[in-house]
């Protein structure tokens, strides 16, 4: 560690600098009893799903997506993400909720429409919301949508910012220097998500239903469960959560918020062939937004995303581009099978480590090389990384990933000390020495977990998921809500539904000319 970043350390003396806000997106899957996926559309009693602040769906109306509000505590924002689990199990009935990223559909006799697509209402927003995840259906089809996530967002408070640039005696405004700051941790995040892989990973096998028309090179590990030895997580590898169009024809720059929001808008402004042939409105449906190589920023699959909060009806990217980053969005994480949440407080605290390392430490300019090796790390360790021997890139050289990792931990260990001096605790510290066992014994990852106990108890991945999930439903079932904590969340959905119904309201114009000006606002960035 750089004795510049030993000085700021010791200058962090206000405990407000080191507080930060950070947000937990969970996405899950809704099953039956035995299982299959849920057919039925979104439950009534969480009401509407494009106006309900903690849950929405992502890709379907059977995958629910679970949202915190912004918390200054791992404990307040676990609180919430629990309550809201506790909530939906108190009113669903016999469903539960899928404990893993990778999903067990469709079924041998379901084919791949068996994905319902979410339905948001007849607003153009809400229409625009089903007719992109349609066009991610004719794209990559729906099986892969079906996988799921943990997203974490986080932000350094208002405080920090004018501390830092004071301390770095930057020039520029808070806002310009705010946003080229959260650039170099996006760099650095980017440069090093494969620690965060081989940490966190929890995908190292998957249902046979999920590959069945796919090419790959896993091994059987039983007639209904295919794997790789040392994989970590095959959500992060080819299998998963992935574009080969977009890993040929996108090169996204991280290096600055100009080339960023460019690079982007032009990914939604350039038409590709493939995407020309399934059209966009065929037989009076719309089968996505457009023919581009992306139909929006959200398209966009990355580790890591530039965020902020766009006013009623502005473009994103138009958004980011005058007002700049206000947080930042990880995307890299699998659901743990083992944590009814999906995160617990200490992956939370780890994170929180790392991002603040990541602003902290030098942050290159990403060149091809750099950007070519960012994936090929990621790739080798999501398919290989518990492997002892195996080999990471850092600048042209091979490292071993384990001494590569203790290099990083012992960088982040005097963050970790300071964070809790702030609190007058050592949950970070704790946190920090709970990974570290992780890069000698990698049996204690939750891929290496999650391997043995198929191994161990000769359960296929569906029965092992399944199991969680019965015992994660039990668990949430034996702490219910207070009579007033379920009154406040059928309030919020009562709410939410009144609101869907007064913004169907709002709409002054087709959705022919919705969509052209939505088109329109991309093109603008461009000119």
């Amino acid at each position: 560690m750089s004795d510049q970043i030993i000085h700021r350390l010791n200058s962090l003396r206000r405990p407000e600098l080191l507080i930060f806000n950070r947000g937990i997106e969970r996405e899950t899957l809704r099953v039956t009893a035995t299982g299959r996926l849920a057919t039925s559309p979104h439950p009534a009693f969480l009401g509407s799903k494009l106006t309900h602040p903690f849950v929405t769906t992502d890709f379907s109306e059977a995958q629910p997506e679970l949202i915190t509000s912004i918390h200054t505590s791992a404990e307040g924002a676990i609180n919430q993400l629990r309550d809201i689990h506790r909530y939906i199990y108190s009113e669903q009935g016999d469903e539960l909720l899928w404990s893993a990223s990778m999903p067990c559909i469709p079924h041998q006799d379901d084919n791949d429409d068996a994905l319902p697509l979410a339905y948001y209402g007849e607003s153009n927003l809400g229409k625009l919301k089903t007719t992109y995840r349609n066009g991610l259906g004719w794209r990559y089809g729906r099986a892969m949508q079906a996988i799921c996530a943990v997203h974490y967002n986080f932000s350094f408070q208002d405080e920090f910012w004018h501390w830092l640039r004071k301390e770095e005696h930057a020039t520029e405004t808070l806002q310009a220097f705010r946003t080229r700051r959260y650039f170099d941790l996006m760099r650095n995040l980017r440069r090093y998500s494969w620690l965060l892989t081989y940490l966190f990973g929890a995908s190292p096998a998957l249902c046979n239903s999920f590959i069945q028309d796919k090419e790959h090179q896993l091994q059987s590990f039983d007639e209904t469960t295919s794997y790789l030895p040392f994989a970590t997580s095959l959500r992060n590898s080819n299998l998963g959560y992935q574009s080969n169009l977009q890993a040929q024809r996108l090169n996204i720059c991280f290096n600055g918020l100009d080339s960023y929001v460019e690079s982007l808008a032009q990914a939604i402004c350039d038409e590709h062939e493939d995407y020309r042939k399934i059209g966009t409105l065929v037989d009076g449906e719309y089968r996505q937004v457009n023919v581009c190589v992306l139909q929006s920023e959200a398209e966009f699959y990355s580790t890591v995303r530039a965020k902020r909060v766009p006013r009623r009806g502005e473009n994103f990217l138009h958004c980011l581009a005058t007002e700049g980053v206000q947080y930042i969005e990880v995307r890299l994480l699998d659901v743990n099978p083992y944590l009814p949440l999906g995160i617990d407080e200490s992956e939370i605290r780890f994170l929180d480590n790392f991002l603040t390392w990541c602003l902290l430490t030098d942050s290159p300019v990403h060149d091809d090389l750099l950007c070519t090796e960012v994936q090929t790390n990621l790739s080798a360790t999501a398919q290989d990384g518990r492997n002892p021997d195996i080999t990471l890139y850092d600048a042209g050289e091979a490292r071993s990933l384990v001494t590569w990792g203790d290099a990083i931990l012992s960088e982040l260990r005097p963050i970790a000390t300071r964070l809790d001096e702030a609190r007058n605790g050592a949950d970070f510290v704790a946190s920090l020495d709970e990974q570290s066992k992780k890069l000698h014994h990698p049996e204690l990852t939750p891929s290496g977990s999650i391997l043995n106990d198929l191994a161990t108890e000769a359960t296929p991945f569906f029965k092992f998921a399944m199991n969680q999930a019965q015992a994660h439903r039990d668990a949430f079932l034996a702490a219910p809500l207070s009579a007033s904590e379920t009154d406040y969340y059928r309030k919020v959905a009562a709410e939410s539904v009144r609101a869907q119904a007064a913004h169907e309201q709002l709409d002054e114009v087709s959705f022919d000319e919705y969509l052209a000006a939505l088109q329109d606002s991309y093109q603008q960035l461009l000119a």
